[in-house]
C-alpha cells in the first residue's frame, strides 16, 4: 500500500541552491588572492603585451602612431650600437660573475666554519645587496675618479701612475664591474651557505674514513653537492647582468663614457627611448633584450647541468 501513496517531489529551490552553494564556496579564497592577479595584470601583463603593440610602431611619446610593422626590428638587427652594448655587457657580466662567484663560495665556507658572531658577519655581508644602488655608485665615482679618487691615491702613495678608471674603455668596465661585485658577493655568499649547511655531515665523515683530504673532499663532494645552489647563482647572475643600468648610469653617464665602453643592453634601451624619444625603436629594444636574456640563461643552465648529466650516464 505504501508503494501506492504519492511520493513527494523534492522541492525546486533546493536543487538550485546545492550547486549554487558550491559555484560560491571558495569565493573568500578568490578574493583574498584576487588583488595581486588585478596588479599583476594591470602593471605587469598590460604593459608587456602593449609593448610588443608599440614595438610595430614610430612614436615620440606625443603625436600619433606611425605604423611600420617589423622595421623596428629589422633595424635592431643590423644596429651595430646594439650588438655593442650586448658586448659590453657580456664582457662586465664575465669580469664580474667569475670572482664574485669565487668570493662567495669562499665567504660561505669561512662563515660554514665554527666562527664566532657568524649572525653579525650574514648581516654585514648582506647589506650591500640591500642598499641604494645609486648612493653605491655615488661612492664607487669618487673612489674611481681619475683626479680625486680614493684608489688613484693609493696608487699615488706607493708610487705607482694614476689610471683613467672612467676615462678609459677597459677602466670603465673594470669600474662597474667591482661595483657588481661589492653588490652581489654576500648575496651568493647567503645562498652557498644555505646550500653547505643542508649537505649532510655523514658524507664528510665517510670521505674522511676513506682518506680524502680536505682539497679532495672540496672538489668531489662539495662542488657536486653544491651543483643545484651554484645552477641557481649562475643563471640568476646572467639574469641580473643582462640588465645592468644604475651602476652605468651613475659612474659614466648617459652616453656609455669613453667609446661607449660603458653602454650596456638597458642603458642603450633608455637612450633611444627617454633621451631620444623614440619608443617604438626602444620597445623594440626590450623585446631583443628579453631574447638575450633567455637565450643566455638558457646556455648557463645547459652548461652547468652537463657535467651532472655526464655522471649520470656513466
Amino acid at each position: 500500500m505504501t508503494d501506492l501513496l504519492p511520493r513527494k517531489a523534492p522541492s525546486a529551490p533546493a536543487v538550485a541552491q546545492v550547486p549554487q552553494r558550491r559555484r560560491f564556496r571558495h569565493l573568500p579564497q578568490y578574493l583574498a588572492i584576487s588583488p595581486f592577479y588585478i596588479l599583476f595584470l594591470v602593471f605587469g601583463a598590460y604593459p608587456v603585451f602593449y609593448s610588443l603593440y608599440l614595438a610595430l610602431h614610430r612614436w615620440d611619446g606625443i603625436g600619433p602612431m606611425q605604423w611600420i610593422g617589423l622595421d623596428n626590428f629589422a633595424l635592431l638587427v643590423t644596429d651595430a650600437e646594439f650588438w655593442n652594448a650586448i658586448g659590453n655587457t657580456f664582457i662586465i657580466w664575465v669580469m664580474s660573475t667569475v670572482p664574485m662567484t669565487v668570493l662567495a663560495l669562499l665567504i660561505a665556507l669561512g662563515l660554514n666554519s665554527s666562527i664566532r658572531f657568524k649572525g653579525l658577519y650574514r648581516i654585514a655581508y648582506f647589506m650591500p645587496n640591500v642598499t641604494s644602488v645609486v648612493a653605491m655608485a655615488i661612492v664607487f665615482s669618487s673612489v674611481f675618479s681619475t683626479e680625486f679618487g680614493i684608489l688613484n691615491s693609493f696608487l699615488s702613495a706607493i708610487g705607482l701612475d694614476p689610471v683613467g678608471w672612467l676615462t678609459d674603455p677597459w677602466g670603465i668596465k673594470v669600474a662597474i664591474s667591482v661595483m657588481i661585485i661589492w653588490r652581489w658577493v654576500g648575496y651568493n655568499a647567503i645562498i652557498f651557505l644555505a646550500g653547505l649547511q643542508a649537505i649532510p655531515a655523514d658524507i664528510y665523515e665517510a670521505a674522511r674514513i676513506d682518506g680524502a683530504g680536505p682539497v679532495q673532499t672540496f672538489f668531489r663532494v662539495t662542488l657536486p653537492l653544491l651543483r643545484p645552489v651554484m645552477l641557481f647563482s649562475v643563471v640568476m647572475s646572467a639574469i641580473n647582468g643582462m640588465q645592468v643600468f644604475t651602476e652605468a648610469q651613475v659612474l659614466v653617464g648617459d652616453r656609455g663614457g669613453v667609446q661607449d665602453a660603458g653602454t650596456t643592453m638597458v642603458l642603450y634601451f633608455y637612450n633611444m627611448a627617454f633621451l631620444e624619444n623614440d619608443f617604438g625603436y626602444g620597445a623594440a629594444i626590450a623585446w631583443g633584450i628579453f631574447v638575450v636574456v633567455v637565450i643566455f640563461a638558457i646556455i648557463n643552465w645547459r652548461l652547468i647541468q652537463r657535467p651532472e648529466r655526464a655522471e649520470v650516464s656513466r
